[in-house]
């Protein structure tokens, strides 16, 4: 790896941690809060979703300590880098998701079997949490943009999370102003839409982590080969394989050169399909194989017979 693309990375690692980091100290804020408003009110609403902005402390704690893991450099037994750290927290936060669901249905069950009513000061409650709306909606909002931006799952991941926070302040919120209008289970009802809305933010992370764990192809290989087959000198290209998340790809292929063109062309070609694969991937590596014609297998010169 060239001391550019190493600088790239660790640019990019400082600016993930530095991210978490402000994540970490909205999330404090958030908690302070919110068990404060708790307190005062006496609702267990507002203390459940102190202990929800909890979990949130939790999470970014650890995606603080895997993102300094998923920077280090590629080793012996990590040849291919440490990027899927990042995907393991992700799923971990997805895990953290599941008990913010337990205990958001849980307290909402808990509160229609006792009729929904509370006896709370909601005024108070409703300042302190619609506070809390507005910054945890903005915080969640600024990781998304820079997970995006970084192409970060750790980031994302964190962000989906937080974003689930505020779902919880806002069914809190909502069900604060419903019991003063008169509606003695409506925090609870709300409650258990948020559920289903948490649900659905923990399936947006598996569909997106999933595939980099198990290596899915990350792009189809029959564009890969369009693109080398496309260059000067290259009659044919096979055993394509492509993995990894965007800034983080790696490519594979064989192509299929004239036998009469000799090594040190031969290898000029394979540069540069190494060169445009990787500029069109965004890869952090492309290896390419180089046979002759005289050597290739006979469906890779044949295109009825690979399709």
């Amino acid at each position: 790896m060239s001391s550019a693309a190493a600088g790239s990375l660790d640019e990019r690692a400082r600016e993930v941690r530095r991210v978490l980091n402000i994540m970490l100290a909205v999330s404090l804020v958030l908690v302070a809060a919110k068990t404060a408003a708790g307190v005062a009110t006496g609702s267990l609403s507002i203390l459940g979703g102190a202990f929800d902005s909890g979990l949130d402390v939790m999470t970014t704690l650890a995606a603080i300590a895997l993102a300094r893991v998923a920077a280090a450099e590629p080793d012996e037994q990590h040849p291919y880098g440490h990027e899927k750290f990042e995907a393991l927290g992700a799923l971990a936060m997805v895990a953290f998701l599941s008990i913010s669901v337990f205990e958001l249905v849980q307290s909402a069950v808990g509160r229609l079997r006792e009729g929904g009513h509370e006896d709370v000061d909601s005024w108070l409650g409703v300042a302190v949490m619609g506070g809390s709306l507005v910054l945890g909606l903005t915080a969640s909002l600024f990781e998304r943009r820079k997970g995006r931006a970084l192409n970060s799952e750790l980031l994302l991941a964190d962000a989906a999370h937080l974003r689930a926070d505020v779902y919880v302040t806002l069914a809190v919120l909502a069900g604060l102003l419903l019991v003063k209008l008169g509606w003695r289970s409506g925090d609870a009802w709300t409650a258990l839409l948020v559920a289903v809305l948490i649900l659905r933010t923990g399936w947006e992370i598996l569909r997106e982590t999933v595939p980099v764990l198990v290596d899915e192809a990350a792009v189809e290989s029959t564009e890969i080969r369009r693109m080398a087959e496309a260059m000067n000198g290259v009659e044919a290209a096979y055993d394509v394989r492509s993995r990894g998340r965007p800034g983080a790809r790696f490519a594979e292929l064989t192509i299929v050169v004239p036998t009469e063109i000799g090594l040190e062309a031969a290898h000029d070609i394979a540069d540069l399909v190494e060169e445009e694969v990787r500029r069109w991937l965004g890869a952090r590596r492309v290896v390419v194989h180089v046979e002759p014609r005289s050597a290739a297998p006979e469906p890779a010169l044949n295109p009825g017979a690979r399709a």
